[in-house]
Formats: C-alpha cells, structure tokens, sequence
C-alpha cells in the first residue's frame, strides 16, 4: 500500500520555471550540481554568461548554447553589458520553455546579472528559479587553508578599485573576488595602499580548485608588476592584528568602561573630558608647528627639542586625540544618546551635502565660489531645521585663542563688507612706528588686530605663525 504522501521519483521533473539560473561551479564539470546537470540537459534553449570557465568546453560535447561574450566587445561599460544580458534572457524567458541561463560559480555569489534578472522578472511576473553550485569562495578558501568563519570579508574587484579608500575592516581577513586584469590589479593596489602598509602581504590565487590552480605571495607594492590576472584570480589581504583600525580602538575603549575594566576610565564622563579633549588639541598642534620649524632643515629624521622622532610624535599625538572622540562617543553609547555610526554619518552627510562640486553635477570656479556655495548650503540647512539664520560675525567659537580669534573674525566681516584688511594692516604699520613705550592694552590690542590682517594679506596665519616661531626660538636658545 503507498504511503498517503510518497516522494515523487527521482526521474519526476516540475514544470520548470520560465528562467532558471544555474550555477556552474568553480572550475571542474562534475562540481556541476544534479539539480543543475539536469536543468542544462533538459532540451530547454541554454545561454551562458560567459564562455570563459573550466568547464564549458567539456559542456559544449553533450549540449548545444549561446553565450553573451560578444556584448563584453561592444559596450565599454559593465553595468551596459549585464543590462543587455538580464534584457537578453528576459526576451527568451518569453518563448516555449524559457530559458537556462548559466553562470560561473554560485548565481547569487558575485553575479550582477542573477540580481537584475529578479529584479526585472519579477516587475514583468516571470517567474526564476536558483539552481546553486560550489562558488569560487570555498576553492579559495581551501586553497588558503582559511576559515571564512573568522570573520572573511569578500568584496568585488571593481567595486574595491572605485573606492578611494578601502571600505573593509583591516583586522580581518580580506578576499578581492574577480580581479580580471592587471589594471585592475593596479587601481585595487592604490586603494589598499591607503589602509594597509606597501609591504604587507597579498596571496594572489589562480583558477582555485582546479588543475590549473596557482598561488603566490607579493608585498602589496608589487600586486601589478605581473601580467597572469583573468576572471579566476582572486587576491587576499591577511588581517592587520596590531589594533590598526578604529574598531580595535572602539574595542579597547569599551573593555576599559565596562565593569571589569579601569576604575578612573569608568567613572569619566563628557563634562570630565573637556580639558583632557582641549589639551589633546594643544599636544597635536605643538608636534606640527615642531614639524613645520624643522621643515626648513630638509631632514625626515629631524628630533625635535626633546628628542622625539617627529613623525612618530605626530602619530602619537593624534592618537592621544583620537581617544577622545572614542571616549566621548563611549560615553554616549552606554547613556543611550548616540553611537559611533551617528557621528560618521553626520559628518559624512555633510561632507557629501557641501561638496555638491565633487558629488553632484554642480561646477565651480575656483576656492572662493566652493566658499560661497559651502556658506548658502549652510545657511539652507539651518533654514530647513527651523533655525534662525546667525549674524555675519555668528560661528565663532568664543575659546579660540586670541589671534586665532581675530583672523576668523576678520575673515567673516571681510565677507560682509564690514572690514578693509588693507586698512587694518597699514594702520598696524602706523601703530608700530608711533605706539608709545608704555602703550595701553586697547592700543595692543588694536596693534595685534591689524597684525592678523597684515598676516592675512600675505596669506599667512598669525596663530601659526607665531607658534612656529616659538620653535625656532627654543632652537636658537638650547
């Protein structure tokens, strides 16, 4: 007697769907899926992506298909290219038995077309199946003896080459999937540069899981100086695990405020760091105005007054600084106001919203239009918020130092017509040769003031310039 709910036979076939995309694995015909095998061999027209696979020749013995390498010579753009296929295999989804259109790897592994195929098939109401299949990424991995588990990150070739900076997390493990040619190579180089050290390590991985598979290792400066890339290679950056990135600092931040962490880091709060924040600033500034004052001697390996490497003083001030932001953003989390994504998303934002000449459409002429057209996008977001629009001498914050103070001040009136620095500064000339020996703090004042904008004139900063010479005076004195 049959069970009420027997399994179909092995031989039983559903009706197909009008598009099913099939998986061909990484490299070899056998690593072809039952379930895809039979989708290629049911008699139903066949259209690969690409002809370029281990794989094909063989298939190209027991089934008849078209591929769509043509459209790779015709069009200079991808996105052109994966738009006429997904057009392509949309136009035969609509004829007798639709269509099987394969593809190398996993369909939804690195596969532009699979998702702009849904996307259209579902607008029109044709329906898609996904047949699956090993992707590149478990070859590559055995390859590399690495456990995707321990938090792999795998980006797009040239997703990674269009970005300037890479957006990956250095601490952990990194595969660049498809790096095609050695241009590509090159641009994904400049991007990793950014972030990771020229000489760090990159495995370069050729045709993984194949007969043909190949690895080999090359500091990152040398990533293009061959010429061996095509649509199988795909290259791994091993993490940094020297607390190189913000995470690691995030990281270390909390473990310090959390209940097993440091008594005095705990009981911090914002308003108790305000003055560790301002005299962080002072530190970062004091190792750049020594780096400026020693400029002039030509020498990277410069020490300044106490003995210090420079550029290795530089670095540590700026952490120093960098823990603030850290600290304060810490804080906030645990008190339930905001996180370290509200910050950067901020300032982000804003970036993107104010250079409307690097992001958008709009053309400037010069700094002076960026300015301008920075102060209206400005004034347009407080508009927009509701808030009053500030007075011409408003934004300047009131803890500036005093000549810092008066420059930007200086700066603002010169924008509203408020202010000739011309006039000020030659009235500064005048005020030096006839200011009494015993002059009053306004006719000081008022000297200072003319100085700034004399400085100003000449494109330079009093604040700075006053700072740097205190460097050189300690040189001329020690």
């Amino acid at each position: 007697m049959k069970p009420e709910h027997a399994l179909p036979a092995i031989n039983q076939i559903a009706t197909p769907a009008a598009i099913t995309i099939v998986g061909m694995g990484p490299g070899a015909l056998e690593e072809i899926t039952l379930a895809g095998w039979r989708a290629l061999t049911s008699g139903r027209r066949v259209a690969l992506r690409t002809a370029h696979h281990p794989c094909v020749a063989e298939l190209a013995t027991h089934i008849f298909f078209e591929t769509f390498d043509q459209l790779y010579e015709t069009h200079a753009h991808f996105a052109d290219v994966y738009a006429h296929i997904a057009d392509r295999v949309l136009a035969l989804a609509q004829q007798p038995g639709g269509v099987v259109y394969a593809v190398p790897g996993h369909p939804l592994v690195g596969e532009t077309t699979t998702a702009l195929i849904q996307n259209r098939a579902r607008e029109a109401g044709v329906e898609v199946e996904i047949v699956g299949a090993a992707s590149f990424i478990e070859p590559v991995c055995t390859a590399l003896s690495l456990d995707p588990m321990n938090g792999c990150q795998l980006v797009d070739a040239m997703l990674l080459a269009r970005q300037h900076y890479p957006r990956v997390e250095t601490e952990l493990p990194l595969l660049v999937g498809q790096v095609f040619a050695r241009w590509l190579a090159s641009d994904i180089k400049l991007t990793l540069l950014q972030a990771y050290p020229a000489n760090h390590p990159i495995t370069v991985v050729q045709a993984a899981g194949g007969i043909q598979q190949q690895t080999k290792t090359v500091p990152l400066h040398e990533l293009d100086h061959s010429d061996d890339f095509d649509h199988l290679t795909t290259i791994y950056a091993p993490p940094l695990m020297d607390g190189g990135s913000f995470t690691a600092l995030q990281e270390v931040v909390a473990h310090l405020r959390a209940p097993e962490g440091c008594p005095w880091d705990r009981e911090q709060t914002m308003a108790t760091l305000r003055s560790d924040l301002l005299g962080e600033c002072a530190e970062v500034l004091e190792a750049i105005d020594a780096d400026v004052a020693y400029a002039e001697t030509g020498d990277a390996e410069a020490l300044d007054d106490s003995g210090a490497h420079l550029t290795a003083n530089i670095v540590e001030e700026l952490g120093d600084l960098l823990l603030l932001p850290a600290m304060l953003v810490q804080i906030a989390s645990e008190e339930g106001r905001f996180q370290m994504a509200d910050v950067t998303r901020g300032i982000v934002q804003k970036l993107i919203r104010r250079h409307p000449h690097v992001f958008e459409n709009t053309t400037v002429d010069g700094v002076s239009e960026v300015l301008t057209n920075w102060d209206a996008i400005k004034a347009a977001e407080k508009a927009a918020k509701g808030l009053p629009q500030p007075g011409p001498l408003d934004g300047v914050p009131a803890a500036l130092p005093a000549l810092e103070k008066a420059r930007q001040l200086q700066s603002k009136a010169a924008k509203a017509g408020l202010l000739d620095r011309e006039h000020e500064a030659n009235g500064a000339i005048e005020q030096m040769q006839k200011t009494a020996a015993t002059p009053t703090a306004q006719e000081l004042g008022k000297l200072l003031w003319g100085i700034v904008a004399l400085a100003k004139m000449h494109d330079l900063n009093a604040e700075d310039a006053l700072r740097t010479y205190t460097i050189y005076f300690k040189r001329q004195h020690v």
